[in-house]
């Protein structure tokens, strides 16, 4: 498998956007590369990501020859914040097989520290709402996240 793609949100005003998280591995040197209209918190993630895999005991996207491209759709929209890292991480992890789950139906969502820890993000009502209507049975954010976003019925939370 050279690609994968997972789902994950923001917030767009008050109200969430789903966005597709996509990612590719190809043979050449390394480089990791974010695409999509990503601001400067996203653009960073990926050192922020490749620390929280290496740190959690997993293979580094930087132990390999290899280039990572994650893509972020739709591409006009601005993505922003940190939200995007678990689903970034979780996305690398599965195209390098490194894990093994199926992410059909499901919104990922969290910062990532350094060790691995997840960190709260902003707006998880909002964002379990727009998973909800958009026909996602599953969302998965931060602890400090569970209770908000459980206030969204219908949509199982973790």
């Amino acid at each position: 498998m050279s690609s994968v793609k997972l789902h994950s949100a923001e917030v767009v005003g008050i109200d969430g956007q789903i966005i597709d998280v996509e990612i590719d591995l190809s043979p050449g040197l390394f480089s990791f590369s974010i695409v999509g209209l990503a601001d400067k918190a996203v653009d960073e993630s990926r050192h922020r990501i490749a620390a929280a895999i290496k740190n959690s005991g997993a293979r580094s996207p930087q132990k390999k020859n290899q280039r990572v491209t994650v893509s972020l759709a739709p591409a006009d929209l601005k993505k922003e914040g940190p939200a995007f890292d678990l689903p970034i991480a979780l996305a690398y992890m599965l195209v390098s097989g490194q894990a093994k789950f199926n992410p059909a139906g499901k919104i990922f969502l969290g910062e990532l520290a350094l060790d691995g820890m997840l960190r709260p993000i902003r707006g998880a009502l909002s964002l379990a709402l727009a998973a909800k209507e958009r026909g996602f049975s599953e969302i998965y954010v931060p602890p400090g996240n569970g209770a908000e976003a459980a206030f969204a019925a219908d949509i199982a939370v973790f």
